[in-house]
């Protein structure tokens, strides 16, 4: 359908206007589909090239998430399909997935205006890949942020190898590890959003941001915008941070160690008093090996990639992840049967091969790649 997406656009007090994007399939909890990323995509490129737009604001509708991450439903009835076809790689739904929604990521990160991405409710996998590279991320005190593809037998990707990696300490590595949710003041402390606000406030937020008087010189307007967001932001309310709380459990658990020796530590932690720290311990355990592995593996991989490098591996990753069987294991024992009881390929850590990344990225190497172009 072609509201899928709501775009519009609204006039400020100079004359200039801001786009509105909306995503608005709110009985998904907005996951993202392949139409809703090609009817945004192509919007967000005609308002950065028109001088009249000064700034975008992208939301989603309801009031439960922003975005539950990617369509993984029509993902895996697509790779199903293809299963019984006898065909081994991705076909081209797949394909055209993962290429579109990474190229949008990326034209994210590297927008030329102010970006402002209201990250309420429900912010996980495909979600996250949106906001993260906003100009401008708000979260709010009901926000629950997520990167749990290690329960479908997949890895954190929407550039989540760049941006876990630059979480403070090894933060990233055991949200990745772990799949635990997070909220707003967590968020805040991993570099993953710059503003906590009320969502009561988000009418007014829009009603200022059409009052005032923009210059349309992005990073005049980005500092006008930061400022009005910081008037905003809550001060008192705000659940204080867990992660940040046990930062030092974490880097205890996570150290500099091989996955094989920290594994067992991870394991642990199901069996600790804190809830946070018991669930992700739970995460851990009930999580794909392979996965696992992956997470690892591509945590010692990227240091040196640039964005464009990153998604370009995660491209190849995904086209060959998704054809796996895990992933096909673990979307059907969590959305399809919900039985929560997947059967993993590799029953631990020490099955799954040691040259496993290399071995899905070699059977994916597209001459030439779809994304290329990113610089």
């Amino acid at each position: 359908m072609s509201d899928c997406v709501i775009l519009r656009e609204f006039s400020t007090a100079c004359g200039r206007r801001f786009g509105h994007a909306t995503l608005n399939a709110p009985a998904s909890l907005n996951a993202l589909s392949l139409e809703m990323i090609d009817r945004l995509a192509p919007r967000l490129d005609a308002w950065a090239a028109d001088p009249g737009i000064v700034g975008v604001v992208l939301d989603g509708a309801g009031d439960k998430a922003f975005c539950a991450g990617g369509d993984v439903r029509s993902l895996h009835r697509a790779i199903r399909a293809a299963h019984e076809a006898g065909e081994t790689v991705a076909p081209p739904p797949v394909r055209a997935f993962f290429e579109h929604e990474y190229r949008l990521d990326y034209r994210i990160h590297t927008y030329p205006k102010p970006l402002l991405c209201w990250g309420h409710g429900i912010v996980m996998g495909g979600g996250l890949g949106l906001m993260a590279g906003a100009s401008h991320r708000v979260v709010t005190p009901q926000t629950r942020i997520a990167m749990p593809e290690i329960a479908i037998g997949l890895y954190p990707d929407v550039g989540g190898s760049w941006f876990l990696r630059r979480m403070p300490g090894h933060g990233g590595l055991f949200l990745a590890l772990t799949g635990a949710a997070i909220g707003a003041a967590d968020a805040r402390f991993a570099g993953l959003a710059d503003f906590v606000l009320a969502h009561e406030d988000k009418s007014a937020v829009l009603a200022a941001l059409a009052d005032s008087r923009w210059r349309g010189e992005a990073e005049d307007d980005r500092i006008r915008l930061g400022a009005l967001l910081e008037a905003r932001t809550l001060r008192a309310g705000v659940p204080p941070s867990t992660l940040r709380r046990h930062f030092d459990r974490v880097e205890e658990v996570i150290a500099h160690d091989g996955l094989h020796r920290l594994a067992p530590r991870l394991r642990a932690l199901a069996d600790d008093p804190d809830p946070w720290l018991a669930a992700a311990g739970a995460g851990f355990a009930a999580g794909a090996p392979s996965s696992a592995v992956l997470c690892h593996a591509i945590w010692q991989r990227v240091p040196r990639l640039s964005l464009a490098e990153v998604f370009r591996l995660e491209y190849r990753l995904s086209l060959t992840g998704t054809m796996q069987p895990d992933f096909a294991e673990g979307v059907r024992a969590l959305l399809v049967d919900k039985d929560r009881r997947p059967r993993w390929r590799h029953a631990a850590i020490d099955a799954v091969p040691a040259d496993y990344l290399d071995r899905l990225l070699d059977a994916c190497v597209p001459h030439p790649h779809p994304l290329a172009d990113l610089d």
